[in-house]
C-alpha cells in the first residue's frame, strides 16, 4: 500500500508556516516569526527553561535552536538567565516585550486553529489529533533509539 502522510504532513507544516508568517505580517507583529512563535508558545506556558528542555518541547534541535535564541535575544524577546541550580547551564526566560506579545499570538493562532479544523466534527477533530500524536510518538521513539 502506497502512503503519502508523510509528504501530506510536510505540505501541512510550510503551507501553515507561511500562512501563519502572512497573518502575523498583516496583524503588524514583526516581533518574531512563526518558528519564533513556536518557542515564544512554550515559554508562555513554562518560563525559565532550560535549552535542552526547549528542544524537546519544541522539536528543534539544539543547535536550531541556539541560533534561534540568539536573534530573539537581540530583538528583546528573551534573556539567558544562569541556572540556580547548575552553574555551567542558562535559563532562557521571557522579557516583558515578549510576554506583552502573547495575546497578539493567541489570536493569531486560535484563527489558524480555525482554519485547520474548518468543516470538521469534534469528533473528527479529536481524532485526527489522536492519530497525528501517535505518528509523532512513532518518531520519536525512533529518534531514540
Amino acid at each position: 500500500m502506497e502512503t503519502i502522510g508523510g509528504y501530506l504532513i510536510s505540505c501541512i507544516k510550510h503551507t501553515g508556516t507561511r500562512l501563519f508568517d502572512r497573518m502575523l505580517a498583516e496583524a503588524d507583529i514583526d516581533a518574531f516569526n512563526g518558528a519564533q512563535g513556536r518557542i515564544l508558545y512554550v515559554l508562555w506556558q513554562e518560563d525559565e527553561v532550560s535549552i535542552s528542555r526547549l528542544s524537546a518541547r519544541t522539536s528543534l534541535a539544539n543547535t536550531t535552536l541556539t541560533s534561534m535564541l540568539d536573534r530573539m535575544e537581540a530583538n528583546g524577546l528573551i534573556v539567558r538567565k544562569p541556572s540556580p541550580r547548575d552553574r555551567r547551564a542558562c535559563l532562557i526566560a521571557l522579557t516583558e516585550k515578549a510576554k506583552q506579545l502573547q495575546q497578539d499570538y493567541d489570536r493569531i493562532s486560535q484563527r489558524m486553529n480555525q482554519l485547520y479544523y474548518r468543516g470538521f466534527s469534534e469528533t473528527e477533530i479529536r481524532q485526527l489529533e489522536g492519530y497525528l500524536t501517535r505518528v509523532l510518538k512513532n518518531l520519536e521513539e525512533e529518534e531514540r533509539t
